[in-house]
């Protein structure tokens, strides 16, 4: 097999690139002398391109354990090269007709790592609601799109025995009995709902779809007022995306 070489002058920006892809799911966060040992550099050549990477967030340090970890920049560009794909612009039509039939805002959600990132969305015609968020990411276990897409990427919730995820509010869930159960029930019922797990008065319902060979590949959510979101509002609302996901899974 032919290796195209990289070009002159560019060794500095190859040992960035491989700094950042050194963090792992495995490895999110590592030291200095972590990074320089299995990259094979010297501890200054090392210091000096995380310090260029954290100018432009792409890392971030921890100022008390000294620790590295991937900086919000890296999610950022994900964003951006998700939104050049055709994923958006092929949901976009959905989440109009989603937004219209409901009145509520519409989104698209991916995961990224722990959390979902919001691809894109269509307010709703309510004033009050939701709106404004594309490109923002949520704790993927405080939400009903993170837990839509969970339910449909394992039968099993994948956390330790002692869950460190955080509470947002008395209603988040957070302990592995739970978040089983709570997958559990997405998958019978075929949507998600979160209700005031991310923030007080807020509801999210969601449902999950995948390309035709059966890969995950996002979610769909409205969101709105708790108020509003009654317990059979959001039973309407998880059939009316279910439907949607499902006919967006068969797609080519």
């Amino acid at each position: 097999m032919n290796v195209t070489p990289p070009p002159r002058g560019a060794q500095a920006a190859l040992r960035a690139i491989r700094l950042l892809k050194a963090f792992t799911p495995d490895r999110p966060e590592q030291s200095l002398g972590d990074l320089s040992a299995r990259l094979g550099l010297n501890k200054s050549t090392a210091h000096r391109l995380l310090a260029a990477l954290e100018s432009e967030s792409l890392v971030e340090r921890d100022p008390e354990r000294g620790t590295y970890r991937l900086g919000a920049g890296t999610v950022a560009l994900g964003v951006q090269a998700l939104a050049g794909s055709d994923l958006r612009s092929r949901v976009h039509p959905v989440l109009e007709r989603l937004a219209a039939l409901s009145g509520e805002t519409a989104t698209l959600e991916v995961l990224v790592e722990d959390n979902v990132v919001i691809l894109d969305e269509v307010e709703g015609r309510h004033m009050v609601g939701t709106g404004g968020h594309t490109g923002t990411r949520w704790a993927a276990h405080a939400t009903s799109t993170g837990k839509a897409i969970l339910a449909a990427v394992t039968e099993e919730w994948p956390v330790p025995a002692e869950s460190t995820l955080p509470a947002f509010t008395a209603q988040t869930m957070t302990s592995p009995e739970r978040l089983s159960e709570g997958l559990a029930a997405v998958r019978r019922r075929g949507y998600a709902t979160a209700v005031d797990e991310l923030e007080e008065g807020f509801t999210g319902v969601a449902a999950a779809f995948c390309d035709p060979d059966g890969r995950v590949r996002g979610a769909l959510s409205l969101s709105g007022p708790t108020s509003r979101l009654t317990v059979r509002r959001r039973a309407e609302l998880g059939r009316l995306l279910a439907a949607e996901a499902q006919a967006l899974s068969g797609m080519a």
